[in-house]
């Protein structure tokens, strides 16, 4: 890296982005007709507009009147047209330069999102906003450096020579960030080829021995989701007896054998016995709690996503490190990239992003759980014109109600229904600020019943206190709907567990922990199992240790993109389900029906 800018440089700029950030936040409104209107005027005559009848109309009663909200299935064929080399201006007036694959479904299918070279740019600004926001908050961290797990994965073409891959890989492998100018917030541990590496064991095994030469110049830790950093402290647990001896011998193993990894480690290693005696000593000690903080004793936060279902990472995180700050720094994805958290210091439950209105044109379908008869988010495919007319621009959205995000972007998205779930916080200036809640549809079903992801969720997190006595806790799940082997279905869920405590967990209290859990879902569930007997008893599985990294393993054997690779809360896919299912040890069934009276919630509490 270029020797970082003077801290009076540093300051100016940072002085400049907040002022963007007030300015486009205070003028959300007007930014985003112009948005709306750039993206309309520059892509007037492209076959997507043409064919819904838009006929160059750029203003945004028109756009909402005559244009669809859509999923992807409404523009697969035009992607996949693109895709095999079709040229003309199906979507954008731009060329694609690429396809950025989406993290995928339970099933495993990917979608491929197009962009175009502009878009890189707009990402390197959402980038650069971070650090001036979190300087806010915490001082003097041009003063140091950030420990990032970084990763690549090697790309594929489609039949028409564009680039397929995941948005990070694409950021990554951009001039953006390998010629970025020098800037605190990504002056990281890694060097840049040891991020582009695309074998994912030599680039883990890199960073992490870069990382801990220089443990003591880490101000801040962190990769993109809480699963992946701890992926990497585990990876620690199981190789710093290797790492200590680079270290002391000042050379790389020979597991290590691409020379430009090997080229830019050397950079920075040198033998160091004091520091091999010190890491050695630290990792084998009986205990890792604050292990974070042991081996980089400057760090003062962890910079990784927690919202959504990464926030059940949040105790392990709390315990490697000894309740460092967990920050959230920026909301994103394979379509756009949507806004930043300016108050990254808060707690992760109350997370907000802000969306920054520049990024793309956004609007909001508000979402109704089904009319408060269950918790679940079902979201139709397709909307009807009432619903179409309820949707809302970005300022005009309600505190406390929840929507769908929909995006129009300008490389080629219309109305696009994204897939998340948000609610709004509150506001900055006139840009609202959005907790994210989940994605819609990611639910299990046997019957009429659906479960989401967040309902699964708060469900595991009430069964878990029965594990509690035991010093025992669950470390990953994921669940399935087995229509197959028990009729009728059955939900399955599959534990991997840590235990600590000298005494086993006995059965029954498994048994306990699947009836919790039906307990705590909602009254479709909890009426096809009293009273319809439309579903089975639940059952958890417990699997080995490891279960859920040889998933992970799996999923990127496959093509996923471990920046972008979240562990499936529902699976579908009969390989990964085949998988969970070889590594079982044992499994427990709920012992009695759940609590069930007719009725709405409501109703019954008047009673």
């Amino acid at each position: 890296m270029p020797e970082a800018p003077k801290s009076d440089v540093v300051t100016e700029n940072n002085k400049q982005v907040l002022h963007f950030i007030e300015e486009v936040t205070t003028n959300a409104d007007e930014i985003q007709k112009k948005v709306l209107a750039e993206i309309l005027t520059k892509n007037a005559h492209v076959e997507y507009l043409q064919r819904h009848g838009l006929n160059g109309h750029i203003d945004r009663e028109n756009f909402k009147k005559i244009m669809p909200a859509i999923t992807y299935e409404d523009i697969q064929s035009d992607i996949t047209r693109i895709a095999n080399g079709d040229k003309s201006q199906i979507l954008c007036s731009q060329p694609i330069s690429e396809f950025l694959t989406s993290s995928g479904t339970s099933g495993g299918e990917r979608k491929l999102m197009p962009t175009i070279e502009e878009e890189l740019a707009r990402r390197s600004q959402l980038y650069s906003l971070l650090m001036p926001v979190m300087s806010q908050f915490v001082p003097d961290l041009e003063k140091g450096k950030g420990m990032y797990f970084l990763f690549i994965k090697s790309e594929a073409k489609t039949p028409g020579g564009l680039p397929a891959r995941p948005v990070l890989t694409s950021y990554y492998k951009s001039p953006h960030f390998k010629n970025r100018r020098p800037d605190p917030y990504t002056n990281y541990t890694s060097p840049n080829d040891t991020i582009l590496c695309s074998d994912s064991y030599q680039s883990m095994y890199s960073q992490m021995l870069c990382g801990l030469c220089q443990n003591k110049e880490v101000l801040r830790v962190g990769a993109v989701f809480a699963s992946g950093f701890i992926r990497a402290i585990r990876f620690l647990e199981k190789h710093w007896p290797l790492l200590c001896h680079d270290i002391r011998a000042g050379t790389i193993n020979s597991q290590i054998t691409d020379l430009s990894v090997r080229e830019a480690v050397m950079k920075i290693l040198k033998p160091d016995k004091n520091l091999a005696d010190f890491v050695e000593a630290e990792c084998s000690r009986d205990s890792w709690q604050g292990i974070i903080t042991r081996l980089w004793p400057n760090t003062k936060y962890i910079d990784v996503i927690v919202t959504g279902t990464m926030s059940q990472y949040i105790p392990t995180l709390d315990y490697y490190s000894n309740g460092l700050p967990l920050v959230c720094t920026m909301y994103a994805s394979s379509e756009c990239y949507f806004g930043v958290n300016l108050n990254p210091l808060c707690k992760p439950s109350e997370v907000a992003y802000t969306l920054i209105p520049t990024m793309g044109y956004f609007e909001f379908l508000p979402v109704h759980r089904n009319n408060g008869v269950t918790n679940s988010i079902s979201m139709p495919k397709s909307l009807n014109e009432k619903e179409q007319q309820e949707l809302v621009d970005l300022v005009d959205v309600k505190i406390g109600q929840e929507y769908e995000l929909i995006v129009t972007t300008y490389a080629g998205l219309y109305r696009y229904r994204v897939g998340d779930v948000l609610r709004v916080a509150g506001f900055k200036n006139n840009a609202p600020q959005f907790n994210f809640i989940c994605r819609k549809n990611v639910v299990l079903s046997i019957d009429s019943d659906k479960t989401d992801e967040v309902e699964l969720q708060n469900a595991v997190k009430n069964a878990v206190t029965h594990l509690m006595p035991f010093d025992a806790h669950v470390t990953e799940y994921s669940s399935y709907a087995d229509t197959t082997t028990t009729i009728p279905g059955h939900y399955v869920l599959y534990w991997e567990l840590n235990v600590n405590g000298s005494t086993p967990v006995p059965p029954s209290v498994f048994e306990d922990c699947c009836l919790t859990i039906e307990e705590s879902l909602n009254s479709v569930y909890r009426q096809g199992r009293a009273s319809d007997k439309s579903i089975g008893p639940l059952e958890i599985k417990i699997v080995e240790s490891g279960t859920f990294d040889k998933l992970m393993d799996y999923a990127i054997s496959l093509g996923a993109s471990i920046n972008q690779y979240k562990t499936p809360r529902c699976v579908k896919f009969e390989p990964i389900v085949e998988l969970l299912n070889s590594r079982v040890v044992s499994n427990y069934f709920s012992p009695k029906c759940p609590k069930w009276v007719p009725g709405h919630k409501q109703w019954n509490n008047m009673n």
